[in-house]
């Protein structure tokens, strides 16, 4: 949507690779250069409406990186460079950076974008302006073939907000992966007057059913965790399962229990708000 785009790709291959993509999809407002994006904008007198920013998240031996320090260019010693040439920097990057750690090191974060395909969390986009900030915007989007899921809140809102928690009700709530990389867990039981669970069970209950940006189930049966009880609801040993702060992982209770996967019924191993191990039944809501 820019009247002009300059892209820079230090890798002359991948230069070359963007330059064909973008005459095939029809760009024709985008101009590449192969070469450092930093030396251009050190040496250029020209100001920029926005620079977006890709650090290579590869070292010298090619193996992986996400820490801000160890990615290229480093962003820390660059961010001086690109405030002086644009009023807005956006940064892409891994979606294994911690976001607190982030916000510390990029210091004037005025927004962050989680984005999710299908419930996987596939990047953080860090939006950065030179000006004084109270707390950030986070905004958290799930793309899937069928719906956008969408939630925002400001992280202050998270640590100042009071949480109400509850037994299970008739219904329960999944968050979807991008909130939950967000840590919006408070902020999204009092926008949407839910119950938590317990302060570390990231699952969510009511008696009304609402629209939710997750998974939305009809709770059948809370039962304690043992053999018995579990041979009573499941007579063909199959379920989904999902832990949330439970002791065990989903393979140590497959193997200890002999649940296959998949079917209908879905089982929410986790701990409620009296510190007691449970077993929640359910099936997903239509």
């Amino acid at each position: 949507r820019f009247k002009e785009v300059l892209h820079f790709e230090i890798n002359e291959n991948l230069s070359k690779i963007a330059t064909h993509n973008f005459k095939v999809l029809g760009q024709k407002n985008i101009f590449t250069f192969a070469e450092d994006g930093i030396s251009f904008l050190e040496k250029t007198k020209d100001n920029f409406d926005c620079i977006f920013v890709d650090p290579s998240r590869r070292d010298n031996k090619k193996n992986k990186v996400f820490l801000l320090q160890d990615c290229a260019p480093n962003m820390q010693l660059v961010l001086p460079v690109l405030l002086k040439k644009s009023p807005t920097i956006i940064v892409k990057t891994s979606p294994l950076l911690d976001i607190s750690k982030g916000i510390e090191e990029l210091k004037k974060v005025v927004e962050i974008h989680v984005v999710a395909v299908n419930n996987d969390v596939k990047e953080l986009l860090w939006i950065i302006k030179d000006k004084k900030t109270t707390t950030p915007l986070i905004r958290t989007i799930n793309f899937s073939k069928h719906i956008t899921e969408e939630f925002d809140f400001h992280l202050n809102e998270e640590s100042n907000t009071n949480t109400e928690f509850s037994l299970p009700k008739k219904y329960l709530y999944e968050p979807n992966s991008a909130i939950l990389k967000s840590g919006g867990f408070n902020s999204i039981a009092t926008k949407l007057n839910l119950s938590k669970l317990h302060s570390n069970t990231h699952l969510y209950t009511n008696d009304e059913l609402i629209n939710f940006p997750g998974r939305s189930f009809i709770i059948k049966d809370i039962i304690p965790y043992n053999k018995k009880a579990l041979k009573k609801i499941l007579p063909e040993n199959k379920a989904n399962i999902t832990t949330r702060n439970f002791p065990e992982s989903v393979d140590q209770i497959r193997k200890k229990t002999k649940i296959t996967d998949g079917g209908n019924t879905y089982l929410f191993f986790c701990t409620n708000i009296n510190n007691e191990k449970i077993i929640i039944h359910s099936e997903k809501t239509t």
